[in-house]
């Protein structure tokens, strides 16, 4: 057997293993799914093991190591880790066979060529809220769509104040959404790990945020002149109508099976995505286009990135709430204190390389059991400030490396020095807020 068809096996068998995970991820009610998804979700990371980036490399070690050492030390918490992968895991497929389908749409690429249009600060405006718009369903998605019209630009005018603006906006538009996105897996987390704090109240709080970041992010741009505005076409009313119509179903079956059925809301959402790829497949079929599945073989660092960071930060949650009890407690002026800090937390860890999904958990796991009830929507926006902040000014977020890949934009480039000064505004604005909020609701 050659090499190619040896790499054409180990292909086909990732994604066959990845939809085996997602099944047994919806079937979670049933007994021993959720260990059938890790094991094969963990098959899938092995298999792509070559084209893995380091980091995901680290993690997927890391998960394994930890793995051994609580099946011989805490078989409970091993459990719990397990449970939490497999959730995620049947999240992020779903929204990665989300992204594929709606990426076939042509009111997509209407939507997303018509946000080039107008002059500097319009266009920017136009890309940074564009990509936050489509950032709720399409997740990642969104930033492989608009920064392939970015690469475009570049492969076919070169670099320039424009792209390297475009570049920017549409970095920080996909940022906005761990803040106020229904869809995101931000959102998901505190949900899961905050339960006293309900889906509206801390997405209600989020998106003020989210808008005032991307406004503000006009003012850490480069400035355009001599560049006149380039001609293109508007995508309507139409394509905007729909595109918002199927934003408004995905959200209302979220919330119909989160606070109706009483799901838990990584699952409600998971359902709720998977509804509209099924619907979009059965459409395409239809129409006579003949739609097959996505291949899952290609998510290998995203399934790793989410994986294991949700296996480490349940397993280590689970050891320190255990070894360190109920009884831990933080004096009166801790909580603002630690408000204030959490975004900061995000930021270094995520520095280092750890993805924001083992940060969240480990935050809600040990701070959301001692925190005051009555003040538990602070928690939730200083957590969701530093996840968002992380995902836009640390080189090794996945959205910062897929930008890297279209555009050549250098990560550290785009995340440490473009949007440094603009990530620490941000988490300076929302920690005071969140430990402000916290005094007063105490």
């Amino acid at each position: 057997m050659s090499s190619a068809d040896d790499r054409s096996l180990v292909w086909v068998l990732r994604s066959l293993f990845a939809w085996l995970a997602l099944v047994a991820g919806v079937l979670l009610p049933l007994p021993g799914a959720d260990a059938v998804a890790a094991l094969a979700v963990t098959i899938a990371m092995l298999l792509g093991w070559r084209d893995l980036r380091p980091v995901a490399r680290m993690l997927l070690v890391l998960m394994m190591l930890a793995a051994l050492v609580a099946a011989v030390l805490e078989p409970q918490a091993l459990g719990k880790g397990v449970r939490n992968m497999a959730i995620l895991i049947g999240l992020i497929i779903s929204v990665i066979l989300l992204s594929a389908v709606l990426s076939r749409s042509r009111d997509l690429a209407r939507l997303s060529s018509s946000l080039f249009g107008g002059r500097s600060l319009t266009r920017y405006y136009s890309l940074t809220f564009g990509t936050a718009f489509l950032s709720i369903p399409l997740n990642f998605g969104a930033v492989g769509v608009v920064a392939a019209l970015v690469a475009d630009r570049i492969n076919s005018r070169g670099h320039s104040a424009r792209t390297r603006n475009a570049a920017r906006a549409t970095l920080r538009g996909f940022a906005a959404a761990p803040l106020c996105s229904p869809l995101s897996i931000s959102v998901a987390v505190v949900l899961t790990f905050l339960p006293g704090l309900k889906g509206w109240q801390l997405i209600g709080m989020g998106l003020p945020v989210a808008v005032l970041f991307l406004l503000a992010g006009a003012f850490f741009r480069e400035p355009e002149s001599g560049e006149s505005a380039p001609e293109e076409g508007t995508a309507g009313a139409g394509p905007w109508l729909r595109f918002t119509g199927l934003i408004a179903v995905i959200c209302a079956g979220t919330l119909a099976l989160s606070a109706g059925a009483g799901l838990s809301y990584p699952r409600a959402v998971t359902l709720s995505c998977l509804s509209v790829v099924v619907l979009g497949l059965a459409w395409g079929a239809w129409r006579g286009e003949r739609p097959a599945p996505p291949s899952l073989a290609p998510a290998s660092n995203e399934l790793v990135i989410v994986g294991a960071s949700a296996f480490l930060g349940a397993l280590v949650s689970a050891l320190a709430e255990h070894h360190l009890g109920s009884g831990l407690t933080l004096p009166g002026w801790g909580y603002p204190l630690a408000a204030l800090l959490v975004p900061w937390v995000f930021y270094a860890v995520g520095m280092m390389g750890f993805n924001p999904i083992l940060t969240g958990t480990l935050v809600g796991a040990l701070l959301g059991p001692i925190w005051p009830p009555q003040a538990i929507q602070a928690l939730g926006l200083s957590m969701v400030c530093g996840w968002a902040m992380t995902g836009v000014s640390t080189p090794y977020a996945a959205n910062v490396l897929l930008l890297e890949r279209f555009t050549g934009y250098p990560a550290w480039r785009t995340a440490v020095i473009w949007n440094r000064a603009l990530a620490i505004m941000v988490m300076l604005a929302g920690g005071l807020l969140a430990a402000l909020l916290t005094l007063l609701l105490m």
